[in-house]
């Protein structure tokens, strides 16, 4: 076997490696400058935004973008140096022409890092925010460019790409200061409304988690079949625990002062009546049992009813039973 071909060819390798290595000394160095001036600049950057009254989580992304894109820099000049045939714009041509490709491949991971950028920079929401999209509910976690995590009230996590964050609506329950709660109350129609509103008004301004100012207020907003409803409406601290244990101290302090003052708090009833007649006095109010007077001539028993009822049942239970009768 000859190998003489393979020897010259690893001693060229080796001659082309020898003379290449003040090039490869050279391309570490100028790669080291930009990494050096990379991570200043992500240091100034994230300094810079959060000067600019950014969050945490928009200036470390911020920092990190800059920071790429400066090593990106420092690869191609070092890539330069290494290859002097190497030029950068080749790369820039072969990008164009697959980035409909890569468009296509990897259209939602793009979606949604493009979406977590604009969502940093707007802050529609914060980390530490209580919000709602769609079917969930909860506090934010964290904020990556691709999704954003909620930490939902029963101590479960819910991974949200950031795409559906910026295409669909979102609430924001903790964006400002001052979260209003409303109550319905229903009282009886035979109740004073001034009374009953201002018993509500003082349970509301005796409580101290509720907050002065916008001052709580209560309206009538309904008459319904059984009850005329009042609005008691009040404000407290954004989040979802201290909105929770004022409602519960209100309503039990609403409801104790309203007994206290004879104010009724009715529920609905239904009234169940028996049609009685026969085909002899079908059409006799004086014979009829189905809201308004009979008057006092005639007027059906109950016992009539019930023993009619029991008839009824026994028939049908007997035939049920021997499996005779009609069917």
């Amino acid at each position: 076997m000859d190998v003489e071909p393979a020897v010259e060819r690893t001693q060229q390798n080796l001659n082309a490696l020898i003379a290449a290595l003040p090039n490869v000394l050279i391309a570490i160095v100028v790669f080291a400058v930009f990494f050096f001036v990379a991570g200043m600049l992500k240091r100034g950057v994230q300094a810079a935004v959060i000067r600019a009254r950014r969050s945490t989580s928009a200036a470390l992304v911020i920092g990190r973008i800059a920071q790429w894109a400066v090593l990106l820099v420092g690869l191609l000049a070092a890539l330069s140096v290494v290859l002097p045939s190497f030029q950068p714009a080749q790369i820039i041509e072969l990008l164009g022409i697959s980035s409909v490709a890569i468009g296509f491949a990897f259209r939602d991971i793009l979606q949604n890092f493009l979406a977590g950028i604009l969502l940093l920079l707007t802050e529609p929401f914060r980390i530490g925010d209580q919000i709602i999209v769609g079917d969930y509910e909860g506090t934010v976690d964290d904020i990556h460019t691709r999704a954003t995590y909620i930490r939902t009230y029963d101590g479960r996590r819910v991974v949200i790409p950031n795409g559906v964050l910026f295409n669909e609506s979102v609430i924001v329950n903790t964006a400002f200061e001052n979260r209003r709660t409303d109550c319905d109350i229903g009282i009886g129609y035979g109740d004073d409304i001034d009374l009953a509103r201002q018993l509500i008004l003082d349970v509301l301004q005796s409580l101290p988690d509720v907050q002065k100012e916008p001052k709580p207020d209560v309206l009538l907003v309904r008459l319904d079949d059984f009850a005329m409803t009042l609005r008691a409406r009040w404000w407290t601290a954004p989040s979802r625990l201290d909105t929770l244990i004022v409602q519960d101290r209100v309503l039990q302090a609403i409801k104790v002062r309203l007994n206290e003052n004879g104010i009724d708090l009715p529920f609905p009833t239904t009234q169940v009546l028996f049609h009685d007649q026969t085909e002899a006095t079908d059409g006799d109010r004086s014979r009829q049992r189905e809201g308004w007077p009979a008057g006092k001539v005639n007027v059906p028993e109950p016992a009539t009813l019930s023993r009619t009822f029991a008839a009824t049942i026994g028939k049908y239970g007997k035939n049920r039973d021997t499996g005779q009768g009609d069917r």
